[in-house]
C-alpha cells in the first residue's frame, strides 16, 4: 500500500510517499517534498525521489497564497500519471481537542470534533481541516487518517495535565495536552532500534516551535507545552510561558473592541514574539548567531534567554525524575546548531551532563552520541521522523480496517 503523508505547518506543508513494508515491516520512503513560504512571493515547491531525482517543477507565481491553494498544488503534483498511485492518506493534526484521544480514520464525525477543537487552536486547526477536506475531495476512494501530536502525551498523569482553574473550564477540556508527540515517539523508536531506551530522558525538540519532554521508560511523563503550542520554552515567534497578568495587560493595551484586542494579542503571541521579538530579525537561528558574533547585543540577549529557558526545563525535569540518563536534541536547531547545544548543556554540568566538544561540533546525520566519556548522562542528537511515524500509524490502522 502506498501512503501519502501530509504534514502541514503554519507557513509550509511537507509531504511524502511511503510504501508499506512486507509482513508489517517499516514503510519505505518513495519521495518527499515541501511547499515553503506559503503566502509569500518566494513560495517554493520541491519534490525529490529517494534517488535524488527532482519530481517537482516551476511553481506558478502567486499560486500559494493560502494553505488551501498550497495543498491543491501539492495534490496536483502527487496526482500526476507518472507518480505512484495514492492508496491511503495520513495527516498530522496539531490539536484534536478534548474528544479525540487516538490516531484514527477520518469521518464526518471526526471532522466535526476537529471543528469543535478550533477553539483550542484557532491558528492551527482551521488550516489543517481545510487541507484534510481538500485531500478527501481529491482522493475520495481511499481511506484518510488523522495522527495527532498529543496522543504520545496521553501517558502523563493528572498531576501533570491539570491546570488550577475552575472546574467548569477543566470539564470543557482545558488541560495540558503537550505537542511534538510524533517527534518524541519517532525518537524513542530510533533509540529502541539501537538498543535499550534510557530510563529517564529529556527530549529537547528545538526548531521554530520548541518543547522539552520528560520521559520515563520511553513514555511521556511531563512536557513544557500545554493547552496550546504557545506555552513552554522560548520559541522562534512564540514567547513560551508568560505571567497571565502580562497577557491581560497586553489585551488592555490594544485599540479597538474586545474581539479585535484578543485577535491582535493572539497574533502577537504566535507570530511576533519569542526570538523575533528579542532580536528584531527574521525567524532564523543562523541569522541570530551571525548578528551576535558581530556584536549585536539584542541578538546576544536573545540567545541567552532562549538557551536559559531550555536549560531550566531540562534541569527541572532532571529534578522531577530524580536524575537523567539521557538528553536528546532534535528539530532543526537541535540537530544542526552545535553552539545552542553547548550553551544549553553548559548550564547542566552540575547535574553531570557533559558534552564532548569535538563530537558536538562534528558534522553528522542520523542518530549520534555527543556526550563526553566521563558524562553521567548520555547526550544524543536524533533526527525527528514525524512523517515516517505517521506512515507507521496509517499502515497499522489500514491493516486493521481490512
Amino acid at each position: 500500500m502506498r501512503i501519502l503523508v501530509v504534514n502541514s505547518g503554519s507557513s509550509s506543508i511537507k509531504f511524502s510517499m511511503y510504501e508499506s513494508g512486507a509482513a508489517g515491516g517499516e514503510p519505505r520512503s518513495v519521495y518527499d517534498g515541501e511547499l515553503s513560504a506559503i503566502g509569500e512571493p518566494e513560495a517554493k515547491l520541491e519534490v525529490h525521489a529517494q534517488n535524488g531525482t527532482d519530481l517537482g517543477g516551476d511553481l506558478p507565481p502567486g499560486k500559494a497564497a493560502t494553505a488551501v491553494e498550497g495543498i491543491r498544488l501539492i495534490l496536483d503534483v502527487v496526482s500526476r500519471v507518472e507518480m505512484p498511485l495514492v492508496e491511503a492518506v495520513g495527516y498530522r493534526v496539531v490539536h484534536p481537542g478534548a474528544k479525540l484521544t487516538a490516531h484514527q480514520r477520518i469521518t464526518e464525525e471526526v471532522l466535526r470534533d476537529l471543528e469543535e477543537a478550533v477553539v483550542f487552536a484557532p491558528l492551527h486547526d482551521p488550516a489543517s481541516i481545510a487541507v484534510i477536506r481538500e485531500g478527501m475531495a481529491r482522493f475520495p476512494g481511499v481511506a484518510h487518517y488523522a495522527c495527532f501530536d498529543t496522543v504520545f502525551h496521553s501517558s502523563m498523569g493528572e498531576e501533570a495535565t491539570t491546570y488550577p482553574v475552575p472546574r467548569e473550564y477543566r470539564e470543557q477540556g482545558v488541560r495540558r495536552y503537550g505537542f511534538h508527540g510524533l517527534s518524541c515517539e519517532s525518537i524513542v523508536r530510533q533509540l529502541r532500534a539501537q538498543g535499550a531506551v534510557p530510563q529517564r530522558m529529556a527530549i529537547a525538540h528545538l526548531g521554530s516551535g520548541c518543547s522539552v519532554t520528560a520521559l520515563v521508560e520511553g513514555r511521556s511523563a511531563d512536557t513544557t507545552m500545554g493547552l496550546t503550542p504557545t506555552g513552554g520554552v522560548v520559541m522562534g515567534t512564540r514567547p513560551g510561558d508568560l505571567d497571565p497578568g502580562l497577557v491581560l495587560y497586553l489585551v488592555r493595551q490594544q485599540k479597538g473592541g474586545r474581539e479585535e484586542a484578543i485577535t491582535a494579542v493572539e497574533t502577537m503571541l504566535n507570530h511576533a514574539s519569542g526570538m523575533v521579538a528579542l532580536t528584531g530579525l527574521e525567524n532564523d537561528m543562523k541569522e541570530a548567531r551571525a548578528a551576535a558574533s558581530k556584536g549585536d547585543e539584542q541578538a546576544r540577549l536573545a540567545l541567552k534567554v532562549f538557551t536559559r529557558s531550555v536549560a531550566k526545563a531540562v534541569g527541572g525535569f532532571c529534578w522531577l525524575m530524580g536524575g537523567l540518563d539521557a538528553v536528546v536534541f532534535a528539530g532543526g536547531i537541535g540537530e544542526h546548531d552545535a553552539a545552542t547545544r553547548a550553551e544549553i548543556l553548559a548550564g547542566l554540568e552540575g547535574l553531570g551532563v557533559l558534552v564532548d566538544p569535538a563530537l558536538n561540533s562534528a558534522e553528522g546525520s542520523g542518530l549520534r552520541q555527543i556526550s563526553a566519556s566521563d558524562s553521567r548522562t548520555a547526550v544524543f542528537v536524533v533526527p525527528t521522523q514525524e512523517d515516517l511515524m505517521i506512515a507507521v500509524h496509517v499502515d497499522r490502522m489500514a491493516r486493521l480496517d481490512k
